[in-house]
């Protein structure tokens, strides 16, 4: 066999390697049309791209054509300047809202109130409370209350370092994140104290901030029936009621829970939780 003829030979042969390759894959896509599970594709050059599930003719067809469904937007959360303090809904609907806890002496009985009724409320826990308290969150989780973050230790975010107030909301979402199931959407500032740092840590990680339209100021022990007063006086279409049910003696705050939820019901109201609406 001269040169020239061994040469030619070897041309035939990649050229009917490469129409056995082309055949083969025209039959993988054959068989895609009618469902069967997708081969693998060759990587291409540079970094393999992050794969989402899909169909299976969706993935077999998107390398070769770009053709597939578009990916989720992510939605942002917004910087705020100020904090919400009411929730916009229709009819006569209010949220009702728990601080500093859970606390073991007291967040039971509002959970069991909260039972009775069949009303889902807002807790803004603390880390350190609902580290050692994690039974309390998972309750929270399964009866469909909302937990929302109040930092770690309570303390006036207004005097700390930016680090420290992200270490302070970081943690808690954290534990909030293990013992709930979720990680918390929303934030409320210790004393109702917000900064620009503030807002603009808490939109990082997600969340936006709810303050509240009235204060049972049940913190400082006024009496249930000053409690129960507050809310009867300020109740209203997407008032968000403050009330506390760890960092001192919440008793009251649990009587006044009793007499005043009930209330509230009779006279309409639907006590609901607060929901992200996204432009």
């Amino acid at each position: 066999m001269t040169k020239d003829q061994l040469f030619t030979r070897r041309r035939l042969l990649v050229a009917g390697a490469v129409a056995v390759g082309a055949a083969g894959t025209a039959g993988v896509f054959a068989l895609g049309a009618g469902g069967e599970p997708a081969r693998s594709a060759a990587p291409g050059a540079g970094a393999p791209p992050h794969r989402v599930p899909q169909k299976p003719s969706t993935y077999r067809l998107r390398p070769v054509t770009g053709y597939g469904p578009p990916p989720t937007a992510q939605h942002r959360t917004p910087v705020r300047s100020k904090p919400l303090l009411k929730m916009s809904g229709r009819g006569r609907t209010m949220l009702l809202t728990f601080d500093d806890g859970p606390d073991p002496r007291y967040t039971p009985d509002i959970l069991d109130t909260l039972r009775e009724y069949d009303v889902r409320a807002t807790f803004f826990v603390c880390g350190e409370q609902a580290e050692w308290n994690r039974d309390l969150l998972a309750r929270m989780s399964d009866e469909g209350h909302v937990v929302g973050n109040h930092t770690w230790t309570h303390p006036l975010l207004t005097r700390l370092s930016r680090s420290r107030i992200r270490s302070e909301i970081e943690r808690t979402s954290d534990v909030i994140e293990d013992a709930y199931g979720e990680p918390p959407q929303w934030f409320r500032a210790p004393y109702g104290a917000w900064n620009r740092a503030t807002f603009q840590i808490c939109a990082d990680l997600g969340m936006d901030s709810l303050a509240w339209t009235v204060d049972t100021l049940d913190w400082t022990t006024p009496g249930t029936r000053s409690i129960v007063r507050s809310v009867e006086n300020g109740a209203g279409p997407g008032v968000v009621v403050l009330s506390h049910d760890a960092g001192g003696n919440r008793s009251q705050s649990v009587q006044a829970l009793r007499t005043y939820l009930p209330q509230l019901l009779d006279s309409g109201y639907h006590l609901a939780v607060p929901r992200r609406r996204y432009a």
